[in-house]
């Protein structure tokens, strides 16, 4: 009796052993990944990520299924709650993020149950500037207009960039664009300036506009007015970044702050408490999907941008956007949280 109960206890013993030894090709074999988009369908958030989803799962030890789930809600915070609230932490869900969770996060947006230095940061897909624009029956062409010009612009909500960077403008440069927010999505708001209802969108990814309406750039139905990012886009050298435009380097700092999420652009991140070889193996296998040939030549068909960066990167921008001087984030904060009313 003394032989089995010791039989027993090994063998209970070597239950959590087992498990512990189980490689990411093992864990992944037969299994289903939840890709999150925080979006509805269509747009570049979305169509980015279900060309990934078609990609990503030859990269992924074992193999697995990858299926592509919307979750609209909250400019992005419900699917970024969801995956440090809910979704598993094991490694079957991706999500990719918002770019600005982590200024949402910094500024104290009372919405966000999340901290984005938890997520596995898996990689960056592309650092392309937002830009805002204006539509062509407006007159409107250059930044230098909207000085001394009302344009009204399009936003899917208060918190979004589409308000937070003409907002911040007019606050810090004194720039006059009146902003209507409260549209579904960007597309609604695209509808909107082909009806004449908004003269502009207070931002969009530039990949977005060239390769979801090349048209209108090419017949010149939409203006860029300013850029948003750390860099000038090569293809826009002569577009102003946002905080260029400043008079003084307090200003120029705030504008840098709300800019600096462009490095994280379209990132991918995965729950917080991934194991650690599971995490890296996501992480070389979307850099091993970034340098496929096939998923190379399905981007370029769709004239998709796509240049890359590590999750180790990815994971450095947000956690210095965390890290910025107080006196920023508090100017920050009051230019990007609207006060009650």
């Amino acid at each position: 009796m003394r032989l089995s109960s010791f039989a027993l206890s090994l063998a209970l013993g070597a239950v959590p052993f087992a498990a512990q030894a189980q490689t990411p090709e093992d864990f992944w074999r037969g299994k289903t990944i939840d890709y999150i988009v925080p979006t509805s369908p269509g747009g570049d958030y979305d169509l980015r990520s279900r060309l990934m989803s078609r990609h990503y799962h030859k990269h992924i030890p074992g193999n697995p299924s990858i299926v592509v789930r919307n979750m609209p809600g909250g400019l992005g915070i419900a699917a970024a709650n969801y995956l440090t609230k809910a979704a598993p932490r094991d490694g079957t869900v991706l999500h990719t993020i918002f770019q600005n969770m982590p200024t949402l996060q910094a500024i104290g947006n009372a919405a966000v149950q999340f901290d984005v230095r938890e997520f596995g940061w898996i990689g960056n897909t592309t650092s392309t500037p937002n830009v805002i624009n204006s539509w062509h029956t407006t007159g409107i062409t250059k930044i230098e207009d909207v000085y001394t010009r009302e344009l009204v612009v399009g936003a899917p909500g208060a918190a979004s960039t589409s308000s937070i960077y003409p907002a911040a403008m007019n606050a810090i440069l004194g720039t006059k664009f009146k902003i209507v927010a409260g549209y579904p999505g960007g597309n609604d708001v695209n509808l909107a300036m082909e009806k004449g209802e908004v003269g502009g969108r207070g931002s969009n990814s530039w990949q977005s506009w060239k390769s979801g309406h090349p048209h209108w750039l090419a017949e010149k139905k939409i203006h860029i007015l300013v850029q948003v990012a750390l860099e000038r886009a090569k293809d826009l050298p002569d577009v102003p970044l946002m905080h260029e435009l400043a008079k003084n380097e307090e200003d120029r700092a705030v504008l840098r702050f709300i800019s600096s999420d462009m490095g994280i652009s379209r990132a991918v991140v995965t729950t917080p408490g991934v194991p650690a070889d599971r995490l890296t193996a996501l992480r070389r296998g979307f850099d091993a999907m970034m340098k496929d040939p096939e998923f190379r030549a399905e981007a370029g068909k769709a004239k998709m941008d796509f240049s890359p960066t590590t999750g180790e990167q990815a994971q450095a921008v947000a956690e210095s956007m965390l890290n910025a001087p107080p006196k920023v984030i508090a100017r920050a904060r009051a230019l990007m949280i609207p006060p009650k009313k």
